[in-house]
């Protein structure tokens, strides 16, 4: 996430919204993002409504074998199509922003110099 934080004024440029999803409560969610100077929209999915619907469950897979959400990055356009995604089986795996950047690349979306501060 932190690559992501720091590539958030390209993202923008090119019209994207970064929006973190958590099964954790909203106060360790806040709390998480207050610590590591995350300024990015971060929701709560206590329920894991989100991890199922995107098929990011990865049962089993935590600690004592407790259900675990897998990272996953979408790129959803604004009708709701998911046009890019990266899933990982390794919790610790993420993605790095410029794979962000390049999946836009490849999307043909380009930064739109109105949209840069």
């Amino acid at each position: 996430m932190r690559s992501l934080q720091e590539k958030l004024p390209e993202l923008g440029s090119r019209g994207v919204t970064v929006v973190a999803v958590s099964v954790d409560p909203p106060d360790v969610t806040a709390a998480l993002a207050a610590k590591q100077g995350y300024t990015f929209r971060f929701l709560s999915d206590p329920k894991g409504e989100v991890v199922r619907r995107y098929d990011l469950l990865h049962p089993g897979a935590g600690p004592g074998g407790a259900d675990l959400s897998r990272p996953g990055e979408f790129l959803i356009d604004s009708s709701g199509t998911v046009r890019w995604r990266n899933l990982t089986e390794d919790y610790k795996v993420r993605v790095r922003g410029q794979q962000v950047l390049d999946a836009l690349d490849s999307l043909g979306v380009r930064p739109n110099p109105a949209k840069s501060h």
